[in-house]
């Protein structure tokens, strides 16, 4: 049986605090913290471990700091705030979605103090999350990743080393171009079979066994046809990630028309109070007008 590193867990949101309930299952979670202390003290009670004072705090009582945070800036000042605790040897690993140029100044910032760094985003859902089968898109050095791997089977069924550091990150963003198309056109087929009065539930079932279908049909089509928008990932979150994108594209003189698309439909629905919705929300938008008075 492979010993595990001692872990802690930085983060602790819709992805983060069922990621960690795997790590300690694992028996690697040695300690958590989070922005918000009483999130943090609920975690730390339920899985009966550590609250550590502070990310620099948290550094000092284990070998492997894992985060999952929301925004670039939210990386870079975790980043800072570990620093006065880490010692040469350790390793980070962020689960969070950002710029690859984010990953690679914590990565730079890490490696002056001989501490190893992964950018390793996710994908699957708060569904893949709680069950451990979530998929890790890892960039960095190879041998660091196979140092880690026994930690990261905890959280994910298809660990794939996608190049230096930043990598992870790049693909991330192939995964949240991919979703935008796959919501856009899932949900616009949907309210076409609405408006054709069509038996939503079979047509679910019987598309989904053909050529058209995929997971966001299976998984977020019954709840949206059912007006149920329960975030497995939040609306606002996926704006954030495809912004992005945009500016990954603009970097190279690409154009992205589906993410702009998506980017202006979301707007619209954060304006209208729906940001915390699940992006199937974008149903809402391809609905006959006033049909379900929303």
């Amino acid at each position: 049986m492979v010993t595990l590193p001692a872990t802690g867990y930085i983060g602790l949101g819709a992805m983060g605090a069922p990621m960690a309930a795997n790590l300690n299952r694992a028996g690697a979670l040695a300690a958590v913290w989070n922005r918000t202390p009483a999130k943090a003290q609920s975690v730390a009670a339920e899985l009966a471990v550590a609250v550590a004072a502070s990310p620099a705090a948290l550094a000092r009582q284990v070998d492997v700091v894992v985060l999952c945070v929301s925004a670039d800036a939210d990386v870079l000042a975790v980043i800072e705030a570990l620093e006065p605790g880490l010692r040469p040897g350790q390793v980070v690993i962020d689960h969070s979605t950002v710029q690859p140029q984010t990953a690679q100044t914590a990565a730079a910032r890490l490696a002056a103090r001989g501490v190893d760094f992964l950018d390793a985003p996710v994908s699957g859902g708060v569904e893949g999350a709680r069950r451990g089968t979530l998929a890790l898109m890892v960039g960095g050095e190879a041998g660091v990743l196979e140092r880690v791997r026994p930690l990261l089977q905890a959280l994910g069924q298809r660990i794939e080393h996608m190049g230096p550091v930043g990598s992870g990150q790049a693909t991330k963003a192939v995964n949240q171009i991919m979703a935008a198309g796959i919501n856009q056109a899932v949900t616009e087929a949907l309210a076409f079979a609405e408006a054709h009065a069509l038996p939503l539930e079979q047509v679910i079932e019987v598309v989904g066994a053909g050529a058209a279908g995929n997971w966001f049909l299976s998984h977020r089509g019954p709840s949206m046809t059912q007006g149920r928008f329960e975030p497995g990932f939040r609306l606002g979150l996926h704006h954030k990630d495809l912004a992005i994108c945009r500016a990954m594209a603009e970097a190279l003189g690409m154009e992205l028309p589906l993410v702009n698309r998506t980017l202006a439909d979301y707007r619209q629905l954060m304006q209208d109070g729906f940001g915390d919705e699940d992006i199937s929300a974008l149903y809402r938008m391809k609905r006959r007008p006033n049909k379900h008075g929303d």
